[in-house]
């Protein structure tokens, strides 16, 4: 993992003098570095929410530009895809962030919540392409380009379903078994 990327580390060093003592303790050290996992991925998560979520809301002044531009041929998958892009944008946000209950069947273990972590780092480049194309668009749509909005439409289409099959195998990331 990149030192970027490393949210883990980067918590685990911001530790207060207190906290380093308790993680000395037996028992207490597993707890404080599976919820710093937890934190971590929260973080990751947050981040590719808010990351997404300005990339949807470009979406939308694109739609009310093309909609303003009478573009007819494209506003139905347009819309289709502002729909998909609301979905899976709070799919992100509510998504698991790898606790497991005292008394649950299956118990998250800490190589999993690393794996998670890691898991959600490549969601984040994934999440960066699709802001990207969002922002090319924009730009083109911007510069009254509309020649290419039915192709950009269906290439982000397809880069956000790419996306979401990638965060639907996340859960199976958490429990260890992909």
């Amino acid at each position: 993992m990149t030192e970027k990327k490393d949210v883990y580390g980067k918590a685990k060093k911001q530790m207060r003098l207190s906290e380093r003592i308790l993680d000395q303790l037996p028992g207490f050290r597993g707890y404080k570095e599976k919820e710093l996992r937890r934190e971590s991925d929260k973080l990751i998560r947050n981040h590719l929410y808010q990351r997404l979520s300005q990339a949807r809301s470009d979406l939308k002044d694109i739609f009310q530009k093309l909609s303003d531009r009478r573009a007819f041929d494209v506003l139905t998958d347009m819309d289709r895809l502002v729909a998909k892009f609301d979905r899976v944008v709070e799919k992100v946000n509510h998504a698991s962030y790898g606790y497991s209950g005292f008394f649950d069947v299956v118990k998250i273990e800490a190589e999993n919540l690393d794996r998670m972590i890691e898991f959600d780092n490549q969601l984040v480049d994934d999440a960066e392409k699709l802001v990207e194309e969002v922002s090319a668009f924009k730009a083109e749509v911007g510069k009254q380009k509309f020649d290419k909005a039915k192709e950009r439409v269906q290439s982000l289409t397809g880069t956000l379903e790419d996306f979401e099959k990638s965060f639907d195998k996340r859960g199976e990331a958490i429990l260890g078994v992909n």
